[in-house]
């Protein structure tokens, strides 16, 4: 599996103006996966769920709106960076979450220690991960003809 870094931050979970409780989200970084990041949301009285996006999405999140898919990140105030907006997004339901910029950017310094960002490919044995999913894909084709 390689490194990973890992920490816990508290997470506003916002269910209305009115009503928003905070949650202890996980996030995690593996070399394994050195362009992901993922968050685990650990909601009262349901199982853990785990988001998995791009690490560079969260870097650039926390200093502008970024996101054009199911997860969108941006800070409350631009001026400040004090808390960003994670909204997450499948189909017509979506979850809305305020967290700490702080917490955020310790997370992502460890990430970069670790794997400093544009550094990624030199873990990412992409070229054999590919040809080994074109084998499978070619072998299920011939056995199902």
């Amino acid at each position: 599996m390689g490194e990973s870094v890992q920490a816990e931050v508290m997470m506003s979970f916002l269910v209305s103006e009115e009503l928003s409780f905070r949650i202890p989200v996980e996030l995690r970084y593996e070399t394994g996966d050195p362009y992901a990041v993922r968050l685990t949301f650990h909601l009262p009285g349901d199982a853990p769920v785990t988001w998995t996006f791009g690490r560079e999405l969260l870097v650039d999140g926390v200093g502008r709106p970024c996101g054009d898919g199911d997860v969108r990140i941006e800070p409350t105030d631009p001026d400040l960076l004090d808390d960003a907006l994670i909204r997450l997004q499948v189909g017509g339901d979506q979850a809305l979450f305020r967290v700490g910029i702080p917490p955020l950017l310790a997370f992502l310094d460890r990430t970069d220690k670790l794997v400093p960002l544009g550094q990624e490919r030199a873990l990412a044995d992409f070229d054999t991960h590919l040809d080994e999913a074109l084998d499978r894909i070619l072998a299920e084709e011939q056995n199902a003809g």
